[in-house]
Order: C-alpha cells, then sequence, then structure tokens
C-alpha cells in the first residue's frame, strides 16, 4: 500500500470517527497529532485532507447532495459519505491529484470498507463529479 493511499485511509478513519462521535473533526485530528493512537504518526497528507474536507465542508456537500441522484447525505452509509468528501476534495480541490487517481482510490477503500454496491455508486458520483468538477470551483 502507496503511502498516499495510507494516508487517505487514515483521513477516512478519522473523518468516519468524527461523524459517528460527533464530534469536530479538526479537533479530532490535532488530537491524534498531539497524542497518536498508533506507532506511526499520521502522515502529513492526512492531515492536509482533513483540513482541506472540513474547509469545503459546505460545498462538498451541496455537490455530493446534487449529483447523487435519489441519495440524500442521511441516507447513504457513514463510510461512503466520509469517503465521497474526501475523494470530492481531491478531485475538485487537489489539482495535485489526477481524477482517475482519486476515484480509483475511493473504489478501492469502498470495496474494502463498504457495503457490496458501494464501489460502484462511488465510481458513478465521482465520475459525474469529475465531469463537471470546473463549474464547482
Amino acid at each position: 500500500m502507496g503511502a498516499r493511499t495510507k494516508a487517505r485511509k487514515r483521513a477516512l478513519d478519522l473523518l468516519f470517527e468524527s461523524e459517528q462521535r460527533g464530534v469536530n473533526a479538526l479537533e479530532l485530528l490535532d488530537a491524534r497529532v498531539a497524542a497518536p493512537v498508533t506507532p506511526a504518526p499520521l502522515p502529513a497528507y492526512t492531515a492536509e485532507l482533513v483540513r482541506g474536507v472540513v474547509g469545503k465542508w459546505s460545498a462538498i456537500n451541496e455537490a455530493l447532495t446534487t449529483y447523487s441522484r435519489d441519495w440524500p447525505l442521511d441516507r447513504m452509509p457513514g463510510v461512503d459519505r466520509s469517503l465521497l468528501r474526501l475523494a470530492a476534495w481531491e478531485l475538485i480541490y487537489n489539482p495535485d491529484v489526477p481524477d482517475a487517481v482519486a476515484i480509483s482510490e475511493a473504489v478501492g477503500l469502498a470495496r474494502e470498507l463498504s457495503t457490496d454496491e458501494s464501489p460502484k455508486f462511488v465510481n458513478g458520483l465521482l465520475a459525474r463529479i469529475a465531469e463537471i468538477k470546473t463549474t464547482l470551483v
């Protein structure tokens, strides 16, 4: 598993945990940086991802809601919600990550961590967002 793949998974874990526990994702991130719960420190890209998602939270949620076709955010599995937010940030706001990479990584995490239907859903929604991302910035 590559360094960025690991960083994405750690960011996903933080975003998912913060939502499930009802705590601020940035406060959780800061707590984990100050007192790591694993032997390996959080990768810098993990912090960049979490900060990026939180910084664009409303715009990301609006894009996901608009293009998810009959699937409001609150009906999606929690893992999918967090994963889609993360990948949408990479697609829309991080020009260093090619669209195909952001989508592929998200689909791989959905395959590993979510429902059987999630990879197809994640792929379709992110492909649509990639198509129209220039209108979202």
